[in-house]
């Protein structure tokens, strides 16, 4: 037998350092390079858009891994987002002072509910505890009645719908349809300054990237085994002895704590915060950009989510009237190509590339007139005219790895 030999694939040592790798020169482009070449207006965009894809990474955790369609993600964000807005609000105003939308509503007293955001600390432990508590609470009341699938769905997009209209209906209290505007210090930060603003930038991209690595760590932990045990076969997985209302409601906490967290953020980056930031429109843009990059990787849910933003942007900008059918096509074209997102398309090209890899690239020896293949004048055969034929009495699994051949 005759020819080269095939190209080794890459081993798995250097397949563990691909992800490292990628996340490293990830976080160098968005530090070093993005300020360095972005104008300020376009780097607080990307600011905007990392504090989304924050939302992205936790519903990577909940949908992609847990199996939970969460369309009402807009409410732990505006729980995060109004939590710290509160805070900022009052140190505008100042000691016995009042917001000013409050002022222009006649409102006479600050109400009992904003006191205690006063205090910077409490501030920031609300921004987490608030929507943690939400979900919490929501999760141990529907998953222990096996509330699932497209009904909590519903569910989550109907508590986004009510918490919009909370929020427009207490104008005095919560700013109503314009929401929380105006805002101009972050914790000693002028957020008019073009160098605070970029230090803001540094830390959004800072907890995304904390983020990343505690969604990434749980999903490889037994949790997170546990998780997809869970949305493979709740069932199953209610024999074995674990609870899986338990485990679907640690998964959905976390996820609202991101989102939260990604809420305290959007606010001192854009400068504002209304419902039309957290109805089901908004829940819904966001769970549309973890399906275009890919629910199944966290890596496709940060990607989708700045890909989706992005997109929207630049179609508003270049066609103020079309830009929404445009985002709705763009879905659609991902969805019928690539059901499982970008990141599944990709796994799935480079899969075909290592198996084309591992084919033995030689020529076989095969007696002419077995009719197998039509023999050549050298009494020999193209290994292409083989592929996928086996040979007698050999099954057409593969034995050592079971996969049936391509």
């Amino acid at each position: 037998m005759t020819g080269t030999a095939a190209t080794a694939p890459a081993g798995p040592g250097r397949r563990r350092l691909a992800g490292p790798a990628l996340f490293v020169a990830v976080g160098l482009l968005l530090v070093l390079v993005a300020p360095a070449v972005l104008s300020p207006f376009r780097l607080d965009l990307l600011g905007k858009y990392l504090c989304y894809a924050i939302v992205a990474v936790g519903i990577g955790l909940a949908w992609g891994r847990g199996g939970m369609l969460t369309l009402g993600q807009g409410v732990f964000f505006g729980l995060g987002g109004y939590a710290m807005g509160m805070h900022l609000k009052l140190r505008e105003a100042g000691p016995g002072g009042l917001p000013d939308f409050m002022v222009w509503s006649g409102v006479e007293s600050l109400p009992a509910l904003w006191r205690p955001f006063a205090n910077p600390l409490f501030a920031l432990a609300m921004v987490v505890v608030l929507p943690v508590t939400v979900a919490v609470l929501l999760g141990l009341l529907v998953f222990r009645q096996r509330v699932r699938g497209a009904y909590f769905a519903v569910l989550s997009q109907a508590l986004a719908a009510a918490f919009v209209i909370l929020l427009v209906g207490q104008q005095g209290l919560t700013g109503g349809t314009n929401g929380l505007t105006n805002f101009q210090m972050f914790y000693g930060l002028d957020l008019y300054q073009p160098g605070d603003k970029r230090i803001l930038y540094l830390v959004v991209v800072a907890v995304l990237g904390a983020m990343f690595l505690l969604a990434w760590q749980l999903s490889r932990s037994r949790f997170g085994q546990l998780l997809v045990a869970v949305r493979d076969g709740e069932d199953r997985v209610r024999f074995l002895g674990y609870e899986p209302a338990v485990v679907k409601t640690i998964a959905f906490a976390v996820s609202a704590g991101m989102a939260g967290i990604a809420g305290a953020l959007f606010v001192p980056m854009v400068g504002l915060l209304s419902p039309a930031n957290l109805g089901i429109v908004a829940s819904l843009e966001l769970l549309i950009g973890v399906a275009i990059g890919g629910r199944f990787s966290l890596a496709g849910a940060v990607g989708g989510a700045l890909l989706v933003n992005y997109a929207k942007t630049i179609f508003s900008e270049e066609s103020a009237d079309n830009w929404i059918y445009l985002q709705g096509a763009m879905f659609v074209v991902v969805m019928l190509w690539a059901p499982r997102g970008l990141a599944g398309l990709t796994a799935d090209l480079r899969a075909a590339v290592r198996h084309r890899r591992r084919r033995p690239a030689r020529a076989v020896a095969v007696p002419v007139g077995s009719g197998t293949a039509a023999a050549n004048g050298s009494g020999h055969v193209d290994p292409a005219e083989l592929v996928g034929r086996p040979a007698t009495g050999v099954p057409a699994v593969v034995a050592n790895r079971g996969e049936e051949p391509a």
